[in-house]
């Protein structure tokens, strides 16, 4: 069987990409701790390393979207734990602020999330992952013009 391929129909089979902006000091410990503990997860994630996710401007998220993101995950520290003071703070109003504006603008809300992860919860990082994919085959891909 070929990869990628529906051999019934001989079209390919949707695979969603997904932009992940994780903060240095925790989320991005947790995806690496996932890759170095070798757990299974969808390979549909590009990381992009942020010092913190208070400073993922909407513009990034919008620019992900624009240039053919299924989904785009924020993620950072738990509350609380931020190295920044209160940057996930800024990233949780954000998140708020794009939510609403990309439901306005078309996009369902599965497409874009914002989580707090350690960086010693490798195992939900590739939860969310999971989940994420998951949610995005179910919709599909984004209708010409959405994004």
């Amino acid at each position: 069987m070929e990869k990628g391929v529906d051999l019934e129909e001989r079209r390919p089979i949707y695979e969603p990409k997904i932009v992940a902006f994780c903060c240095n000091w925790c989320s991005y410990a947790g995806a690496d701790l996932a890759g170095t503990t070798r757990l299974q997860y969808p390979t549909n994630v590009r990381i992009v390393r942020v010092m913190c996710s208070g400073r993922v401007d909407p513009a990034f998220v919008l620019k992900a979207f624009s240039l053919g993101a299924d989904g785009v995950l924020v993620a950072g520290c738990h509350p609380s734990d931020c190295h920044y003071i209160n940057g996930n703070e800024k990233a949780a109003m954000r998140g708020t602020f794009l939510s609403e504006f990309l439901e306005d603008a078309g996009l369902e809300p599965q497409r874009f999330k914002v989580e707090w992860i350690a960086g010693s919860e490798g195992q939900k990082f590739a939860n969310i992952v999971k989940q994420m994919v998951a949610e995005l085959e179910a919709l599909g891909p984004i209708a010409e013009g959405c994004a």
